[in-house]
């Protein structure tokens, strides 16, 4: 077992995004109780890690620096904390670790196995570090929110925003799961792709079509950037929901106004909880064929700037991921 290994860590909030990340030798960290050590195969870039660089939830969670970001992790176990006997050495396995711990972006990270589940044979390291954000995102905003029954009987109808990313391509595959009526919005260029997804109704967000739909929607998946909930009333039916995925102050403001104003529209946000029950049932359906993860680029972990900066440019189609030890 080697006992240092390559990592990319920033020591800064803010700073340059991309270029504030540096690739450095650091020693291997060992595993603690109900933790595993895992050869990194690939890891994820989510929004949430440079948010989080950038500020997000400083003056609440504040990290400790320098810090090791990523929060996907696909790869071998190489190590096992006292304990834990669910998995062994040679295991292999997809991991969902807590956005302020990070560390994905290495050759060596630990995984908590309180959000662990192995990695079956037939899904490769980089589908498999494309889902535990992404996946548990959507699975537990749909199920858990929006209501959304994984046995077709939902008949709801849904839009959703910013369609083509790494989240909102599971989204839209498990709603039609579900039985709704799906209502997409993306930029041209992948319209044929989320409509591929079984959407059925796809607009480009940059047309005045954008914003009208063919039906009043019970629940807005809103992926894209803070919109307040007048932007959707217009097309929201009588009780309906907008679920506010990467929610601000102003979103947690908003939902409580609702509440205290009795309004019968709900404007709530949506904070994930990585857990390995969930994590299983996602990994399940992209097994059976059921959910198709959508790759958009690939990079060496020395060039994980460039990951960075193609998913904080915003126009990603899928999941943005790098790779390690390959």
């Amino acid at each position: 077992m080697v006992n240092m290994m390559r990592a990319v860590q920033y020591s800064t909030y803010g700073g340059d995004g991309p270029s504030s990340l540096q690739l450095v030798d650091v020693p291997v960290p060992k595993p603690k109780k109900g933790e595993v050590l895992v050869k990194v195969e690939a890891a994820g870039v989510n929004t949430v890690d440079w948010k989080i660089q950038g500020g997000l939830l400083k003056h609440i969670l504040p990290l400790k620096f320098p810090h090791i970001p990523g929060t996907d992790i696909s790869g071998e176990v190489v190590g096992v904390g006292p304990g834990v006997e669910i998995f062994i050495p040679g295991d292999k396995i997809i991991s969902c670790v807590g956005v302020l711990k990070g560390g994905s972006l290495a050759e060596y990270a630990l995984a908590p196995i309180t959000s662990t589940v192995k990695r079956p044979p037939t899904i490769t390291p980089v589908e498999a570090a494309s889902v535990p954000v992404t996946g548990l995102t959507a699975l537990q905003s749909a199920k858990n929110m929006a209501g959304i029954r994984l046995d077709g009987s939902s008949n709801l109808n849904v839009l959703i925003t910013a369609a083509s990313g790494g989240v909102g391509t599971l989204y839209v595959q498990l709603a039609k799961l579900g039985g709704c009526f799906v209502t997409a919005t993306c930029g041209a260029r992948n319209m044929a792709l989320v409509k591929n997804l079984r959407a059925d109704e796809v607009v480009d967000y940059k047309t005045p079509e954008g914003m009208r739909y063919k039906s009043p929607s019970d629940v807005v998946v809103h992926l894209a950037p803070y919109q307040p909930l007048e932007a959707f009333k217009a097309e929201l039916a009588p009780e309906g929901m907008v679920i506010d995925m990467t929610p601000t102050f102003k979103t947690i403001a908003r939902n409580w106004y609702n509440k205290l104003t009795f309004s019968k529209h709900k404007f709530v946000p949506f904070g994930m909880i990585p857990n390995a029950t969930d994590l299983q049932e996602v990994i399940d359906l992209v097994e059976a064929g059921k959910l198709k993860v959508i790759v958009d680029s690939t990079y060496p972990l020395e060039k994980s700037a460039d990951a960075w900066a193609r998913s904080i440019k915003g126009h990603a189609t899928g999941k943005v991921l790098v790779t390690c030890n390959n």
